[in-house]
């Protein structure tokens, strides 16, 4: 895997463990909560599968879902979790990514919490990624720290 900014990101959202621990594996036990948006009505679930491929920050859901329809129509999001006094906040744009290898990175990153629920060529799983954004990580004892995606 490449070193950049998205990997930078994955670290800090471990921070979220309460181990110090910073493996991708390690982020995927932890929920991050997306929120999207339907017409003028917010919607925010967990979320936990995430990884990182060509650079970029990749998350997973099934296109049967509501939220999938929701990011066709409106590509704005923000992710956001917390642990013990520190938060992180992405926000930015996304863009779904129909490619097989994209799917197939994602399953290799979180087999454990997918292969229950998904193939990578069952037509349901897909993979959307973060085309650009802010992740802002903030706590109750610092000024809060700015990384642009």
């Amino acid at each position: 895997m490449q070193r950049g900014k998205y990997e930078i990101l994955i670290t800090l959202i471990n921070i979220f463990r309460a181990t110090a621990s910073f493996s991708i594996d390690k982020i995927n036990h932890n929920i991050q909560h997306l929120a999207t948006c339907e017409n003028d009505q917010p919607h925010v679930r967990p979320f936990g599968a995430v990884c990182i491929f060509e650079g970029r920050l990749y998350f997973v859901t099934n296109n049967q879902k509501n939220v999938y329809h929701q990011l066709k129509e409106n590509q704005k999001v923000e992710i956001c979790g917390m642990h013990k006094g520190t938060w992180i906040r992405v926000e930015g744009e996304v863009r779904e990514d129909l490619r097989r290898e994209a799917r197939v990175a994602m399953m290799n990153e979180n087999t454990a919490a997918l292969s229950g629920m998904y193939t990578v060529d069952d037509k349901l799983m897909t993979v959307f990624y973060f085309e650009h954004g802010t992740a802002t990580i903030y706590s109750f004892t610092a000024e809060p720290k700015v990384i642009e995606l």
